[in-house]
């Protein structure tokens, strides 16, 4: 193992994790798919394969990028929010929908789909972090140091809310996370959230009084899963995948019924994404899932660590919203399978059957990692140059 770390620079515990991740994907993918199968037909041996191809592209991508400067991440931070939004509005325009949400860019002549939204909320991450230190000293400045944070959350977010109010959220929030990181003041997120919520309720009002606009595509659907979610044994049928979703969870007890063993996974639509957790604790057990929501855990410890240990705000403020990006995804993902939580369209990170979700949570593991590296080699040379002048001073 150790022969093979001396090529990945930076955090090795980081590194550990996300392979051992990346490698365990591709046994539950192939064992997750059934239903899958039955739907779209093919074989699993054909979703194992594709998920492979997505490893490989996604691990090329963390390695070549964990090799860069990160200098360059805060300087072309503009310019990735920007492709983002380009994005954003490109799939408002292209025919591609699935289950009635217009999410997806069908990438041509190889006919892969890449979720805008999972683009964009890196980007914006990157921008905010950019804006609250160059904007650092106009925080009370409505012009100079509130629109100019503002726009960016409110242009994201309104794009993304249309077809995935979840992910919308999980933005907005962590948005003002890393404002809170960034000692923006307190009045100012105060605003910020009530111009959220006066947004938010304006725009359901107008869906309601106005249906024919379709401003919210699926309203309904956003409705019917919080209501089934409060009336549960009424709504038995309506609710099923949250109630088969619970159901394997109790099926697995300690150790899990075995890899390839579940039962339910076949009655639970995207039982390989939206749908993991449950089929992760049917086949390996609860005391796999602890180990499971450890292994998050200590990812945000570690890229919170090195954001904390790095002299740049910029990097700091980053490393947090990754590292909180990625606990939240995997935490809704396991909220909504043990029924906490409605139904949402949330993955777990790096295990999930997925392009490009798992692509750009490597991509940002691998900026992650280049600032760790910049980290460990300026220790190094620390080290060197304390070394030197101990020999001098002994020689003088």
């Amino acid at each position: 193992m150790k022969e093979y770390l001396k090529y990945l620079k930076g955090d090795r515990v980081i590194w550990i994790i996300t392979l051992l991740m990346l490698a365990f994907s591709l046994v539950t993918v192939f064992s997750f798919v059934p239903v899958l199968v039955k739907v779209e037909g093919g074989t699993p041996f054909k979703y194992l394969f594709k998920h492979f191809i997505y490893v490989l592209m996604s691990f090329a991508a963390m390695f070549w990028i964990h090799k860069q400067d990160p200098k360059y991440f805060n300087q072309i931070a503009k310019f990735v929010f920007i492709v983002g939004i380009g994005l954003l509005l490109l799939t408002l325009i292209l025919p591609n929908e699935v289950n009635n949400a217009k999410r997806w860019i069908r990438v041509p002549f190889i006919g892969l789909t890449f979720q805008a939204s999972d683009f964009a909320k890196i980007g914006l991450i990157m921008y905010l972090s950019r804006q609250l230190v160059k904007r650092k000293d106009k925080f009370l400045d409505w012009k100079e140091g509130f629109v100019p944070i503002v726009l960016p959350i409110v242009a994201v977010c309104g794009l993304v809310v249309k077809d995935n109010f979840s992910t919308a959220a999980i933005i907005f929030m962590l948005s003002l996370v890393i404002l809170f990181v960034g000692k923006f003041p307190w009045s100012r997120i105060f605003a910020i959230l009530g111009l959220a919520i006066g947004g938010l309720f304006l725009i359901v009002t107008t869906h309601k009084l106005l249906p024919e606009l379709n401003i919210l595509p699926r309203y309904t659907t956003w409705e019917n899963r919080i209501l089934n979610r409060i009336d549960t044994e009424s709504n038995v049928v309506e609710n099923a995948q949250a109630v088969n979703a619970q159901l394997a969870i109790y099926n697995g007890k300690i150790l899990g019924q075995g890899v390839g063993d579940g039962k339910l996974k076949e009655y639970l639509p995207e039982a390989y994404a939206d749908f993991y957790f449950s089929s992760f604790v049917e086949e390996f057990g609860s005391f796999s899932a602890i180990v499971l929501a450890m292994a998050y855990l200590i990812l945000l410890y570690r890229i919170i660590r090195i954001g904390l240990k790095s002299e740049q705000l910029f990097e700091t403020y980053f490393c947090i919203g990754i590292g909180m990006l990625l606990l939240t995804q995997a935490s809704v993902n396991m909220l909504v399978c043990t029924g906490i939580f409605p139904v949402t369209g949330q993955n777990m990170p790096l295990l999930a059957m997925g392009g490009s979700a798992m692509i750009m949570t490597c991509m940002s593991i691998g900026m992650i990692q280049s600032i760790a590296a910049k980290q460990e080699k300026a220790e190094k040379k620390a080290i060197a140059d304390n070394l030197d002048n101990e020999i001098i001073n002994e020689e003088a």
